[in-house]
């Protein structure tokens, strides 16, 4: 039994349609769904996403979809918030979810959104599964394998433990290859970005950093 990482690159003819008004890695940062339902009788989908943004705004743009029945949402503090929804299916945006039916495998929890059309999931199964739900994906999608082994624990939720702030550091530095190896992109091109101080992009990365690292090794304890 081996877990696959992967993240689904999703054209915007896939994505669920944004509002103009919605500020994208602004008003939404990034959202983990954590737990979802198909009632098969009624047509309609539930989930239960955790969300790092503006709450207001997003539940504005959430309410404003025609495929969204219901949206209720309960603030974690001021940047983070759960929501649950209730939906009719979408089409469009089920397109890429074909590669995953059919298979013995198991979706792991949270699956992840960035405000870019950016899918991370985590799939559990055998080996041979695996590759076939790789090789299902349709041909107008692309995606990226992060990482193929031993399912890993993953405690704790990482959009509960950033800041909206954090998290725009973080989207940025990997956008302008702040983390490529060897390192394309500078702090300086980082605060540029954020439209900060250097001083102030360093500290935001070095807290988030920290956080994911936290998050990853759990109550390991520091070295001495």
């Amino acid at each position: 039994m081996q877990s696959l990482d992967v993240t689904v690159h999703l054209p915007p003819e896939y994505r669920l349609p944004v509002p103009d008004d919605l500020a994208l890695g602004e008003d939404f940062v990034r959202e983990e769904v954590l737990a979802w339902h198909t009632d098969e009788e009624r047509g309609v989908d539930h989930f239960l996403s955790l969300v790092v943004g503006d709450r207001d705004a997003c539940r504005a743009a959430l309410e404003s979809l025609p495929m969204v029945n219901a949206v209720d949402v309960t603030p974690v503090d001021d940047e983070t918030f759960y929501a649950y929804v209730e939906m009719a299916p979408d089409p469009s945006s089920r397109v890429w979810t074909t590669a995953l039916a059919g298979h013995d495998i198991v979706l792991v929890p949270p699956i992840v959104f960035t405000p870019y059309g950016d899918v991370q999931l985590t799939v559990l199964g055998d080996p041979a599964e695996l590759r076939e739900v790789v090789a299902g994906f349709p041909d107008d999608i692309e995606f990226e394998i992060e990482r193929v082994g031993e399912h890993r624990h993953r405690p704790g939720s990482l959009a509960g433990r950033l800041t909206t702030r954090q998290f725009q550091a973080m989207e940025a530095a990997y956008r302008l290859g702040y983390y490529d190896v060897p390192r394309e992109g500078t702090l300086a091109a980082v605060a540029e970005a954020l439209d900060c101080s250097e001083s102030a992009a360093s500290t935001l990365l070095r807290k988030a950093e920290r956080a994911m690292v936290e998050a990853t090794l759990g109550d390991v304890p520091p070295g001495e």
